[in-house]
C-alpha cells in the first residue's frame, strides 16, 4: 500500500511539498552559514580550551591519538589539538589582516587605473606585470625578510604580493560601468563625479570586493604557513600551523605521523571552507548563476 501511495501523483506532489528541492541560492546560504558556524566554533574552542594544553608535560609525551588526546601529544607532552586550534586561530587572524590590506590596495590601484588617465593606467599595469612576473615565493620571502619577519612581515609580504588580480577585476568592472546607461544619464543630469562614484559605482564594486577578499583568504593562510615553515614568518613562540608543521618534520621519520598529518588536514580543511564560502558568496551576489 505504501508503494501504491508513493506512485500516486497527489502523493508525489505532497512529498515534494514537504521536502522541497533546494535551489542554488538556498544551497549557497546553507554553505555560507556552515562555513561561518565553523569559524565561530573554532574561535570559541580556542577560548574554551585555554592554554592548559600548551604546558609542557613529560609524563604524557609522544602519545598517539586517543579519546583523551584526539590529536595526540608532541615530544614535550603538549596537547596537539589545543596547539592546532590556537594555530588555526592565529593563521586566520593573520590571513584576515593580510587579505584586508591586499584588497584595499587592489581597489585603490584598480580605481586609479580606470579613472586617472592613460599614464596612470600604464603605470599601474606595469607594476602589476612586474609583481606577477616575479616568482611568488621569492617575492614573499624577500618582502618578509626586508620587513623583519614576524607577523608584521608576513602580513606586509602577503598584502604586497596578492593585490594585482583583484585590481585587474576592479579596473575592468569600472571601465564597463563608465559606459553603462545609468552612468551616462546621471552625467547628463549634472551629477558630480563624486556623487556618481558613491551612488552608482561603489555599490557595483562591493560584491566584487567582498568575493575577492574572501577568496584571498586561502592564499593568505597558506602563504603565511609556508613562510613560517621556511623560517621567514612567525617565531617559534607563536602558535601557528607553520610552526607545528616545521617542528614535526624532524619526528616523521620516527613514526610520529600525527604531529604533521592531523594539523595538515585541519589546515587544508579550513582553506577549503574559505574557497567554498567565496564561491557561494559569488552565487548570492550574482543572481544569474542561480539558474545554472
Amino acid at each position: 500500500m505504501l508503494a501504491k501511495a508513493a506512485s500516486c501523483p497527489l502523493a508525489k506532489r505532497h512529498f515534494l511539498f514537504v521536502f522541497p528541492a533546494l535551489d542554488n541560492r538556498k544551497k549557497a546560504w546553507f554553505a555560507c552559514l556552515f562555513c561561518a558556524g565553523f569559524f565561530v566554533a573554532l574561535f570559541l574552542s580556542a577560548k574554551l580550551l585555554g592554554n592548559s594544553g600548551l604546558d609542557v608535560d613529560f609524563l604524557h609525551r609522544k602519545l598517539p591519538p586517543s579519546l583523551s588526546y584526539p590529536f595526540g601529544t608532541d615530544w614535550l607532552g603538549r596537547d596537539m589539538l589545543t596547539r592546532t586550534v590556537h594555530g588555526l586561530c592565529k593563521s586566520l587572524s593573520i590571513g584576515l589582516l593580510a587579505a584586508a590590506c591586499s584588497s584595499i590596495i587592489s581597489i585603490c590601484f584598480g580605481v586609479m587605473a580606470a579613472t586617472m588617465g592613460p599614464r596612470i593606467e600604464r603605470l599601474v599595469g606595469m607594476l602589476i606585470d612586474i609583481i606577477m612576473a616575479t616568482p611568488h615565493l621569492v617575492l614573499l620571502i624577500l618582502v618578509s625578510f626586508a620587513c623583519g619577519g614576524g607577523a608584521q612581515g608576513v602580513i606586509i609580504a602577503i598584502a604586497v604580493s596578492h593585490w594585482p588580480r583583484l585590481a585587474r577585476i576592479i579596473r575592468a568592472e569600472i571601465l564597463q560601468l563608465r559606459h553603462a546607461d545609468f552612468i551616462l544619464v546621471a552625467k547628463k543630469l549634472g551629477k558630480p563625479p563624486g556623487w556618481i562614484a558613491v551612488h552608482h559605482i561603489l555599490p557595483h564594486l562591493l560584491p566584487q570586493f567582498i568575493v575577492g577578499l574572501i577568496l584571498m583568504f586561502p592564499h593568505a593562510i597558506l602563504h603565511s604557513a609556508g613562510l613560517t615553515f621556511l623560517g621567514f614568518g612567525l617565531t617559534p613562540h607563536d602558535p601557528s600551523l607553520g610552526i607545528l608543521l616545521s617542528e614535526s618534520m624532524r619526528h616523521l621519520s620516527t613514526g610520529y605521523w600525527w604531529l604533521a598529518i592531523l594539523p595538515g588536514i585541519s589546515l587544508v580543511f579550513t582553506v577549503k571552507l574559505f574557497d567554498i564560502l567565496g564561491n557561494n558568496l559569488r552565487t548570492l551576489f550574482e543572481p544569474r548563476t542561480t539558474q545554472e
